[in-house]
């Protein structure tokens, strides 16, 4: 049996614990996601690696997967472009069953393999582009298939899984197993397996962002004045490398068309 779908032994009289007893048994297990998320750094750095090469060669990330895993890739992909100024379309979330499946759940979807090949040709998925699957078994039918695909064309692949030697894992060229082990709620990997997914996936994008000159420091350098909130970060952002007034940083964006890096460098 998958380790995600067995049983766990601190929860197995979780229906008669109090509430904080609950919250504390999966407090405790969520204490053991960073650790299962350590020990696969190394292929975790590998995906990085891959993904930076891709978008400096000009291709396209693409997440795919089905349920909780589908949805951890699309908002991972959605919230790209705002952090780090990029285009809309160089990160791409692809959720089995399409769109409406981000909001109600379609659990046959993960079945599908034909569709997740239409839904890479549909989304203009080609041989430049790198393909990260997710699944916690490791062996949703979609999934596998879309990496096979991917492979099939010349295209970088990476698995995102919650169990050790699956088919997908098998199947991609990096293979990122954190191992999370059974859940609080037998099966759920909405909860330890998708904690670790989300973590993973944040790494990847943001080393892959850094690595590509998104960043300054530690800061949005490429950040979009899309609203007063973000307006105000921008301002701080170039008082702080500047060392100059907000009054100041102000000016500078607006001479620069809110555009921190031309504001910063023609003021050094």
């Amino acid at each position: 049996m998958l380790k995600t779908e067995m049983r766990n032994r601190n929860t197995y009289d979780i229906d008669k614990m109090s509430t904080y007893q609950i919250l504390k048994i999966i407090n405790d297990e969520n204490a053991k996601v960073t650790a299962a998320v350590d020990k696969a750094l190394p292929e975790i750095e590998k995906a990085c690696d891959a993904t930076a090469d891709v978008i400096k060669s000009g291709g396209k990330v693409y997440y795919i997967g089905s349920g909780t895993s589908g949805r951890l890739g699309v908002c991972d992909a959605a919230e790209c472009p705002p952090t780090f100024g990029v285009p809309y379309d160089l990160f791409n979330g692809i959720i089995a069953g399409g769109e409406k499946c981000m909001f109600k759940a379609a659990e046959n979807a993960e079945d599908n393999a034909e569709m997740a090949v239409n839904d890479l040709k549909n989304r203009n998925f080609s041989s430049k582009d790198i393909l990260i699957g997710i699944s916690a078994s490791g062996s949703a039918a979609y999934v596998i298939s879309a990496v096979n695909y991917a492979k099939s064309i010349g295209a970088k692949t990476v698995s995102v899984t919650n169990n050790p030697d699956t088919e997908l894992g098998k199947a991609a060229d990096v293979d990122i197993c954190a191992d999370t082990g059974p859940e609080v709620i037998a099966g759920s990997t909405r909860m330890k397996a998708g904690t670790a997914q989300k973590i993973i996936l944040n790494m990847i994008s943001t080393a892959s962002m850094v690595k590509c000159g998104c960043v300054y420091e530690n800061l949005m350098i490429n950040l979009r004045p899309t609203n007063k909130k973000l307006r105000k970060r921008m301002i701080g952002i170039v008082t702080e490398i500047l060392g100059c007034s907000e009054e100041k940083a102000e000016k500078l964006l607006e001479a620069n068309g809110w555009n921190i890096r031309p504001a910063v460098e023609g003021d050094k």
